[in-house]
């Protein structure tokens, strides 16, 4: 016999493999009602088997019409993805050399104007507000993070 545990991410899978996007979006308590738990076990679930070296990324939105949302990831791209940021940005990157980056992405078609504008904001050495060397490897962790986060969708 199954547990609950196993149960829950069954279901899970079996809702995204009906997805055509590859991906669910869920509301934990809605979840937890369905199996007769608590919403923590559905956190439990979704922590240890829906990670990304497993082939998933997991965002949530919390509050009342707060949701979670799985989503398959190409893990070999992804792999490739993540090596490639981290040879050209490395643990550290200084301003220009992101925004350099990120001007190669938004005239190649990778990122849209809106969203190279975030990253833009996002880089900014008034928005990371450290001193260096700490600020060049704050931006290069959050350079990273979000153009993975951005290509992978």
């Amino acid at each position: 016999m199954r547990n609950i545990s196993d149960l829950i991410e069954h279901y899970l899978k079996q809702l995204l493999d009906g997805s055509e996007e590859g991906a669910v979006e869920i509301q934990r308590n809605e979840l937890a009602d369905r199996f007769s738990c608590v919403p923590s076990q559905i956190n439990y679930v979704i922590s240890t088997r829906f990670t990304l070296e497993k082939g998933y990324m997991v965002e949530s939105k919390r509050g009342g019409g707060g949701y979670i949302r799985i989503q398959r990831v190409d893990l070999p791209a992804f792999k490739s993805l993540q090596q490639h940021f981290e040879g050209t940005i490395g643990h550290s990157v200084d301003q220009a050399a992101a925004e350099g980056l990120i001007y190669q992405l938004e005239e190649a078609g990778i990122v849209s104007k809106r969203e190279a504008n975030m990253l833009r904001a996002a880089i900014h050495r008034d928005t990371i507000a450290l001193m260096l060397p700490a600020r060049d490897e704050m931006r290069a962790r959050l350079l990273t993070s979000m153009l993975i986060s951005l290509l992978v969708k």
